[in-house]
């Protein structure tokens, strides 16, 4: 058979194939609209992107003190996790351009000589210089659905590289506020330490003049070592939020420099207009929905293993065995041929493995819906953070100005003597001042760690 006729049974193979098997084998993967979360989805991805939108924002225009910016540079340039997600790119891209390549003839050179000698004759040697070339006619798309299925992989494995991304800027940035939030915390706690220290000297005097009882100094004094204790635990939670920074950084644990009033100043929160193609735009949903189309090509592949390989193979070089005579000098020789290999006994293993791709296909389907669902869990709880947070500190920094008065109120009372002011009075609101001033810096905090998360949440990052 020549090279136009095993050109004609290729082509007349394909013309069958498309007539039995439509574009089960053939088409690009489609997003399934049988539910409405995935209609939706799908007519997300066609609108129009807000380059505006928050989560559209580079991190750079969200987060802006020049300390944390330094920061998370550091910490893309270093971490660890970032650094093998770009290593699975790198992977994956490797893997495509072998995919790719499959289309392409394999070459193989294989020079070959020998020697014999029988009886009284002389050595009688015989060598060939072969050049063989093979391909096979992807007739039934198996290496068309195995390069796509290396390209959504490939995709996917972006996708995931710009999820650690997106992980590690929010992280370093959590991670820098609460260290603020702890050194003003530990700078309260200290300093509230002082000043009770001089209120239990205080009340020892007020024990001599006989205006208040031992039980009095006790509490006082036993207020002042429960602050300290305090004082204890917030150093070993900063010391351990220093050693995350760290390893953030992929350095050895040391000491970072931030200021105790550092605050997290967020742009106008600007939403999408279409609330699914913010979830659209989130690398994690993107990374599940191209899980779903490397599942389609697998089970595209597995449609194919039904239908028979075409191959078309050359060799051709330089010999001096031509037939069993041995001519010096030698000759050029080439030969052809094609090859078609059906599958006869292994149809019941070919149709286990398209069973066990649907289902492997089904269960990124349900895998990518449950992602969507919580992708937009995340954003409802985030954006409801936020805003609730907001109204918090509201009330929080008006009741640290009351607890201040009240204060203030009570120890003149209680100096003045001719008040009915208990020390009892005076000592529980010193501890809902210092409680309140404690909900006031972790709920700066909080709301830092809210912008953080709704941030995260609509896929920013970038």
């Amino acid at each position: 058979m020549n090279i136009r006729n095993i050109i004609i049974s290729a082509t007349a193979a394909t013309a069958l194939a498309a007539t039995l098997t439509g574009c089960n084998m053939y088409g690009k993967f489609k997003m399934p609209t049988d539910t409405q979360l995935t209609a939706d989805y799908d007519a997300a991805r066609c609108a129009e992107i807000d380059s505006m939108a928050f989560g559209n924002l580079r991190w750079q225009a969200v987060f802006t003190d020049p300390v944390l910016v330094d920061l998370i540079y550091q910490a893309l340039d270093n971490n660890k996790d970032l650094a093998n997600a770009k290593l699975n790119v790198d992977i994956a891209h490797a893997q495509l351009l072998g995919a790719k390549l499959s289309y392409l003839p394999s070459l193989a050179f294989t020079p070959n000589g020998a020697g014999a000698k029988y009886a009284s004759n002389d050595f009688g040697w015989t060598y060939q210089i072969p050049l063989a070339a093979s391909w096979e006619i992807d007739v039934f798309g198996k290496i068309l659905n195995t390069k796509r299925g290396a390209a959504a992989a490939y995709r996917q494995a972006e996708d995931y590289r710009q999820a650690v991304r997106s992980q590690i800027i929010g992280a370093v940035a959590n991670c820098y506020y609460t260290i603020a939030s702890l050194q003003s915390q530990l700078q309260l706690n200290r300093t509230t330490a002082e000043l009770w220290a001089e209120s239990v000297q205080t009340m020892r005097d007020l024990k001599e003049a006989g205006r208040v009882t031992e039980a009095a100094v006790v509490q006082s004094n036993a207020q002042y070592y429960n602050i300290l204790a305090a004082i204890t635990q917030i150093e070993v939670s900063l010391h351990e939020m220093n050693n995350t920074m760290s390893l953030l950084m992929n350095v050895m644990p040391q000491t970072w420099v931030v200021s105790d009033d550092a605050k997290l100043v967020a742009p106008e929160i600007r939403r999408e207009s279409v609330p699914m193609r913010e979830l659209a735009a989130r690398p994690d949903v993107r990374a599940a929905e191209e899980s779903l189309a490397a599942a389609y090509y697998t089970t595209a592949g597995a449609r194919s293993a039904f239908y028979p390989s075409i191959n078309i193979s050359a060799n051709g070089g330089f010999t001096n065995l031509l037939g069993s005579f041995i001519s010096n000098p030698g000759d050029w020789f080439i030969q052809l041929a094609g090859q078609l290999t059906a599958p006869l006994f292994s149809r019941g293993a070919n149709i286990a493995r398209l069973k066990a791709a649907k289902a492997q296909q089904q269960q990124a389907l349900n895998n990518f819906e449950y992602a969507v669902m919580s992708a937009a869990a995340e954003v409802s709880d985030a954006l409801t953070v936020y805003e609730k947070n907001a109204e918090k500190i509201g009330y929080v920094d008006k009741q640290v100005e009351a607890l201040a008065q009240a204060v203030e109120i009570n120890q003149e009372l209680l100096a003045w003597g001719g008040s009915t002011t208990t020390y009892l009075e005076v000592l529980t609101a010193q501890q809902s001042l210092l409680a309140a001033q404690t909900a006031q810096i972790e709920c700066r905090r909080a709301s830092a760690q809210a912008v953080i998360s709704l941030y995260q949440s609509l896929g920013g990052g970038r």
